[in-house]
């Protein structure tokens, strides 16, 4: 049986005269560096820690600041969901630019991972019909009901199958992340999500430095750059922490839930077993962990 060469083994057969083409051209080198860096999922513990430590010196040169980055692994015994009702959120998307400002997401080009649809409760739920771009004075609309719609992470994620150079992976606690130093920026995670929740960074991403989160987690929140695809990770920088994701600790009316589904007594639990729960295109078998329900 043939041997699948790697990404990096590749890489390393390139010519000199290839490298000297890409320095004569201006590449960034240190970028590169990255590039050729192992996937982190094949890192020990102490190259891991090199990384991040490497990384707050050149955040901290960068942009005048203390920044911490965590490799903090997956919690033992954790398998997060997340849970919304359908009955309370209002549309005001409040959780739309708290997730913004907690994962560092591009202010121009403006990225959002969180897009908030607004549906008329006539037609229930139609995606054909919805409206993401709804301005009225004042939220609630009468007549209407809104569908926050981010990352599901699924339990059968499509994305991480099709990803050619195994840049993205679900995590023992459920969280599908992506490795940016790997990321090729294909774009065949995006073409196999139905839920848009994958977003390519055209330009190079900007966001002042005043509004820089200087807590961050490798998989997470650290800053991207041009050419890679990011997406919702439930906020692993936090979620590994104990704490809720921003866009739970930000809703106004208590719409969204998040917790342990491995946990029985978890508030998430509960919600699985007493409400009337959905999930977005059931029929696709992707199998999300982020369920809608009806609270009232």
């Amino acid at each position: 049986m043939k041997k699948e060469k790697s990404r990096r083994s590749f890489i390393k057969n390139i010519s000199l005269a290839t490298f000297s083409a890409l320095a004569l051209s201006g590449c960034d080198m240190e970028a590169f560096d990255e590039f050729l860096q192992q996937n982190f999922r094949t890192l020990s513990d102490e190259e891991k820690n090199e990384i991040v430590k490497n990384l707050e010196i050149k955040y901290k040169e960068k942009y005048g600041k203390e920044f911490h980055v965590s490799d903090k692994p997956a919690i033992e015994g954790t398998l997060f969901g997340y849970a919304l009702d359908l009955s309370k959120c209002v549309g005001c998307r409040k959780c739309v630019y708290a997730c913004v400002n907690e994962n560092n997401q591009s202010r121009e080009p403006q990225i959002q991972w969180i897009e908030v649809l607004q549906m008329e409760k006539e037609k229930g739920i139609d995606f054909a019909d919805s409206n993401a771009q709804y301005n009225p004075e004042k939220v609630p609309e009468k007549g209407h009901f809104y569908v926050p719609v981010q990352c599901q992470q699924c339990r059968n994620p499509q994305c991480v199958t099709v990803c050619p150079v195994k840049a993205t992976w679900q995590e023992p606690d459920g969280i599908v992340v992506v490795d940016y130093n790997w990321c090729i920026g294909c774009r065949y995670c995006m073409a196999a999500c139905p839920y848009d929740a994958r977003h390519f960074n055209w330009g190079e991403p900007t966001v002042p430095v005043a509004e820089l989160n200087s807590e961050m987690h490798y998989l997470g929140n650290r800053p991207r750059k041009k050419g890679v695809v990011e997406k919702c990770t439930f906020c692993i920088q936090r979620a590994r922490e104990g704490k809720y994701p921003s866009c739970v600790e930000i809703c106004p009316v208590g719409a969204r839930k998040f917790g342990n589904l491995l946990d029985p007594e978890s508030e998430i639990r509960y919600i699985l077993e007493n409400k009337r729960v959905l999930v977005l295109k059931q029929e696709l078998n992707f199998q999300p962990k982020f369920y809608y329900f009806f609270g009232n």
